[in-house]
């Protein structure tokens, strides 16, 4: 469990002290108005999923048996007790319970789940651990593992919940024999949850505490929500990935198939990563209460904590896999296009600057210089953005971003060959979800920038490293929008070449507005269209919104009209005076080429129409420069 569960050593008080903490007080407060609203809790009694080719099933149980009943003692043995024998007091994070190997608190729930409950019995509480048997679970030189479990969270949230941790996770073999190894052994956190929230939290522990490349007491984590249920309402699969047939070795977590944390070797030094993943380790569940996340929430357990909810547990499994395999046992997300990795890094280093700074030992030079322990944070708002001067126009192919939990949920890589722009979209990300994005980026250009939109938590955008990679050995990128300065053009009209057959332009894609089919009262800018005004119109034809309606629309613009100006940006289907769909209002961005991304709500559609997006206004000034288009579910 995070925050140095088993290896405290010093006489500090025990606290989850990781960065991102700070964000998650306003989360919890978030979270918790929804779940209250969340329908009572799901029974479960699926069976272990099957195993795909390329991969061997080396451990499972799916907890079946009769109500009451002890789990498999083959599988599972029990922690009791308040600490491991001749380990740090109350495991290492100051939890209050005791805990046990009664079937009150521990047992089959006779509905095909372990059922592991916390008890209050006059302000003693008693709950349980249960670890197994084997520590031997690791992927081996060339190979990969994947641990999965499906859990439903104790169903309790609000005050009731203060106190609440449960956690599936693995220690290193070696903290059987070294109770005091802690953090250098290697602890992979694949699930925790605290106070009730709708979350959860992935890390892994490493190095030395405090400090050390793992940032310890913190660890290297991220997080994510469940949906559409919450974690307390519903059953989710939570499992992480071990991958060793790879250069660098990845951990990869995933929350019901979405990655949304990863880690690699390169964030480390080989001995520290060696150290903490090169061997064996044992799986444990248990609930907690009280200690150092909890504390992170505001305490407990209090006297309205509720006694007597349960972590359920469907089953568990761990997969092995080998060089070639071909399997994945669980679903994963839809795949994104594999950036090249023999291009050089060619930002560590380089100039930067940023819009603005959290503060200073958070500026724009600690995402490039290479540690993986310093980072670059923005301020609390939207838009920010973070540029790197790479010296001179050159081409790229990759840009990797590490973000710390602070991450941007809507953002765009852009590229110019001057510092102020004007700037192209190389790669727009409309649905971010944190961790580690490696994007493949086809663009030439001297200045890349992440340009964020939407932040995904109330704080702003905090990234480790980014980093950019350039041409492979022998080889270019191919043609891609490449950033120029342009001056303000003249409202004319011009015809772009049509795109082809119909149906051919995805509307749940990114649709450059420079490759509109026609321009009415526009001028191609080359990265954008524009300035545009009352009566200006873009085509786009064949644009296919699928049998799923489209529900909503955006588009990145930007304005330097003058005061008082303003206009709305119109969709329109199959005819340019049909009435409008959707459309927002725009206005002074703070300058044509501040883009910002707009999103609106509009009429459903499927099926596959032409595209009119129509500007009107009061005034006959222009008001609007646009980038790019898209719509969403």
């Amino acid at each position: 469990m995070t925050a140095h569960p088993h290896g405290q050593v010093s006489d500090a008080p025990v606290a989850r002290s990781r960065p991102r903490i700070r964000l998650l007080a306003g989360l919890a407060a978030a979270t918790l108005l929804v779940t209250a609203s969340v329908a009572a809790t799901f029974t479960a009694n699926a069976a272990v999923p099957g195993t795909p080719a390329g991969w061997n099933l080396v451990f499972s149980d799916d907890f079946a048996g009769a109500a009451g009943a002890r789990v498999n003692p083959q599988n599972w043995l029990y922690t009791t007790g308040t600490a491991y024998p001749g380990g740090p007091a109350q495991f290492g994070t100051n939890e209050v319970e005791t805990m046990t190997d009664s079937t009150a608190n521990v047992a089959l729930d006779g509905n095909g789940n372990l059922r592991i409950t916390a008890i209050n019995n006059g302000g003693n509480w008693t709950s349980a651990r249960i670890e197994t048997n084997r520590s031997d679970f690791e992927p081996g030189a060339g190979g990969k593992l994947r641990v999965e479990a499906r859990l439903q969270m104790p169903n309790v949230t609000g005050a009731a919940a203060a106190g609440y941790w449960p956690a599936f996770w693995m220690l290193g073999a070696d903290n059987r024999a070294n109770r005091w190894g802690w953090p250098g052994q290697g602890e992979i956190d694949i699930m925790e949850n605290v106070q009730g929230v709708n979350n959860e939290w992935a890390t892994l522990h490493c190095g030395v505490a405090p400090g050390g490349p793992c940032n310890e007491f913190s660890g290297i984590g991220g997080q994510r929500a469940c949906t559409p249920t919450t974690c307390q309402a519903a059953f989710h699969t939570y499992s992480v990935e071990w991958d060793r047939t790879v250069q660098p070795e990845t951990l990869k977590w995933y929350l019901d198939g979405v990655n949304f944390h990863t880690v690699t070797s390169t964030q480390m030094d080989a001995g520290t990563w060696n150290a903490a993943t090169h061997h064996g380790f044992f799986v444990i569940f248990n609930l907690a209460i009280g200690g150092a996340f909890p504390a992170a929430f505001g305490g407990g357990p209090t006297a309205a904590t509720a006694s007597g909810k349960s972590l359920l547990v469907d089953y568990v499994a761990v997969w092995k896999g080998g060089p070639g395999s071909t399997g994945n046992p669980g679903p994963s997300q839809s795949p994104t296009p594999t950036p090249p990795t023999c291009g050089p890094l060619v930002s560590q280093g380089k100039p930067t600057s940023s819009s603005a700074v959290e503060a200073a030992n958070l500026g724009p030079q600690y995402a490039v210089d290479g540690n993986p322990a310093t980072r670059w944070s923005s301020a609390f708002s939207d838009p920010q953005w973070m540029q790197i001067d790479l010296g001179s126009v050159q081409p790229i192919t990759r840009v990797r971003l590490n973000w710390e939990a602070a991450y941007g949920s809507a953002y765009q890589i852009q590229v110019s060959n001057n510092a102020g722009g004007p700037w192209a979209t190389a790669y727009d990300n409309p649905a971010g979800d944190g961790g580690i994005d490696d994007l493949k980026v086809t663009a030439t250009a001297r200045y890349v920038r992440l340009y964020g939109t939407t932040r995904a938590t109330p704080y702003g955008y905090s990234l480790w490293e980014f980093e950019v990679y350039g041409a492979c050995p022998g080889g270019t990128p191919s043609a891609s929008p490449t950033a120029t300065a342009t001056a303000t053009p003249t409202a004319t009209p011009t015809t772009a070449p049509p795109t082809g057959g119909t149906g051919n332009r995805d509307a749940y894609g990114t649709i450059q507005a420079e490759s509109a089919n026609q321009l009415t009262g526009l001028a191609n800018g080359g990265t954008f269209v524009g300035p545009g005004g009352n009566g200006d119109v873009l085509r786009f034809d064949g644009v296919n919104f699928g049998t799923t309606a489209a529900t909503q629309f955006k588009a990145q613009v930007a304005s330097g009209a003058a005061g008082g100006v303003s206009g709305l940006v119109e969709v329109r289907l199959d005819s340019p005076t049909a009435a409008p769909i959707g459309s927002f209002a725009i206005a002074n961005t703070g300058g044509w080429n501040t883009f910002k991304t707009v999103p609106a709500n509009m009429s459903a559609v499927t099926g596959t129409h032409t595209v009119y997006i129509t500007l009107t206004s009061g005034q006959p000034a222009d008001y609007v420069n646009i980038d790019w288009i898209g719509f969403a579910h």
